[in-house]
């Protein structure tokens, strides 16, 4: 049967999959790939891996296998490689969750911009500064407090 979708909007893929091409990659000692680029070895072994794992669906396998190359190529953008020199690996896992669901053109890839701003928005996400926390029962107030 033959795999077939729009190439222009990419269908979404699951996290888990992405990850685990990642991960195929940094058992072999080429978890560099955020930052180096992937050689045409590294996206064998990547497709390699999708396809296994998503031996029954070749439409999925392939989703992915897209979504996984955009995602190294978005990482050649300069403020994308200064995030990834700067947090190091902290950003994978955020990264690999917002590859499996951004609008993908895989003519153009990811628009880095985009990329950029959901990758902030996502580390920032989970932090709430310490003034803006709502006070639990048994929590002195902070203006009481330095009283």
């Amino acid at each position: 049967m033959a795999t077939t979708f729009d190439l222009s909007d990419v269908p979404a893929s699951n996290a888990a999959d992405l990850a685990a091409a990642m991960r195929s990659l940094i058992e072999t000692g080429h978890g560099l790939v955020l930052l180096n680029g992937a050689t045409d070895t590294d996206l064998d072994a990547a497709r390699a891996t999708l396809q296994r794992r998503l031996r029954a669906d070749p439409q999925q396998a392939l989703a992915a296998f897209l979504r996984f190359r955009h995602l190294v190529a978005v990482f050649g953008a300069r403020r994308l490689h200064r995030m990834m020199l700067q947090n190091g690996y902290t950003l994978m896992a955020p990264s690999i969750a917002i590859a499996a669901n951004m609008r993908l053109n895989s003519k153009r890839g990811f628009n880095p911009q985009r990329f950029l701003l959901a990758l902030n928005e996502a580390l920032n996400g989970n932090i709430v500064p310490f003034g803006a926390r709502a006070l639990l029962p048994g929590d002195a107030h902070p203006n009481l407090a330095a009283a």
